[in-house]
């Protein structure tokens, strides 16, 4: 028996541990579910996130990654990251206000993470490429359902109770993550980070707000939605700042691509290149089984 080959279940075995959390996430909230329901489904999607982040660890260290890795943890990603919180949010605030039509609002998150996971599939395949890259192309999907999942999770903290207010904002934000997942933004991926004077200022930055929301004895949940709403101002932000430095590198490389072809049919980078999927400055994609990209 070979048991080097055996090492290749160990991420996949996670990758299906995390589709458990979102299946169970799932049925807590299927039929009319109640709170404390809704507040299990959120802590099982809290260890989905668990999951997926470490079946990318394992393969990495048991040098595991494959194809098969990385289509299972983009169709676990859409069950845990895609249809669990939507349909969360959908009986937690979006139902009692608009009803059947709350379910359309709940569609377009679980659609875009779909699309937002598709998308990351093929950049993979086009450049299959262990060095991590620096930026990913839209809002990544795990972190689009945490933010929903953590306004859940304040909630009950709380009191514990249905959306009586705010129905509207919540629909606006469900649409708006929707977007960002299958925008052309470029969010930071973090893998890059090596130990420097950048990395341990913003270190001592994340420790000083979870100091004061300690301090000032508010619930911990806070800190997550702290960090959730700090990561997407992060990357909101530097499209602003980089805007024009990107457009112009967009039409250097459709110049380029214009220039080289003669006619026909363009190349599927060629065309991934020109919707921006990446940018030239840019690194390739993440390995298969890399996990926080998506």
């Amino acid at each position: 028996m070979n048991l080097r080959k055996t090492f290749f279940i160990l991420p996949n075995l996670f990758t299906l541990s995390s589709v458990f959390c979102g299946f169970f996430a799932i049925t807590q909230c299927a039929g009319k579910a109640d709170m404390d329901g809704l507040y299990q489904a959120a802590i099982a999607i809290c260890f989905a996130f668990f999951f997926d982040l470490a079946d990318g660890r394992v393969a990495r260290l048991t040098k595991t990654q494959s194809n098969l890795g990385l289509q299972l943890d983009s169709l676990a990603d859409v069950i845990s990251f895609g249809a669990a919180p939507a349909l969360l949010v959908y009986k937690w605030g979006l139902e009692h206000f608009f009803g059947r039509a709350g379910v359309f609002v709940a569609f377009l998150f679980v659609g875009a993470a779909a699309l937002r996971l598709a998308r990351f599939n093929v950049l993979a395949m086009q450049h299959d490429s262990a060095k991590p890259g620096k930026y990913i192309v839209g809002l990544p999907v795990p972190a689009a359902a945490a933010v929903l999942v953590s306004l859940v999770l304040v909630n009950h903290q709380l009191g514990g109770s249905y959306v009586d207010v705010g129905q509207v904002s919540l629909a606006v934000l469900v649409s708006v993550l929707s977007y960002l997942m299958v925008s052309r933004i470029r969010f930071r991926s973090f893998k890059d980070l090596r130990l420097s004077r950048r990395t341990i200022t913003g270190g001592l930055a994340i420790l000083a707000f979870t100091s004061v929301v300690l301090l000032a004895r508010l619930h911990s949940w806070f800190i997550f939605v702290g960090l959730m709403g700090a990561y997407l101002g992060l990357g909101l932000s530097e499209e602003v700042l980089f805007y024009r430095r990107r457009r112009e590198e967009e039409r250097a490389a459709k110049t380029s691509v214009a220039l080289e072809s003669e006619g026909g049919a363009k190349s599927d980078e060629e065309v991934l290149e020109e919707l921006g999927a990446y940018d030239q400055d840019d690194e390739a994609p993440t390995s298969p089984h890399s996990r926080s990209a998506t």
